[in-house]
């Protein structure tokens, strides 16, 4: 690879980074109304740890379908250039 396509790729990583940042921002606004239309105002400890109970239960679910889905992907690209 060259210092270019490095660049690109990185450069590319740090977007997508900061798009999700925004996301999960909004997600963050969105999922905060819900907690306080359910359990009342948000700033009670119980809502508080439940919503980071499912906000972090929800962060690992992605983050292992991300990784399977990532190490999947790479395999078939090895094998594609093996052929």
């Amino acid at each position: 690879m060259t210092l270019s396509v490095d660049v690109i790729d990185k450069l590319a990583a740090l977007i997508t980074a900061a798009f999700g940042l925004i996301a999960a921002l909004a997600w963050n606004t969105a999922i905060q109304a819900v907690f306080k239309e359910i359990f009342g105002d948000q700033s009670s400890i119980p809502a508080m740890l439940g919503y980071a109970g499912f906000v972090t239960i929800i962060a690992v679910v992605f983050t292992i379908w991300i990784g399977y889905v990532a190490n999947k992907t790479k395999d078939k690209v090895v094998k594609d250039k093996k052929e």
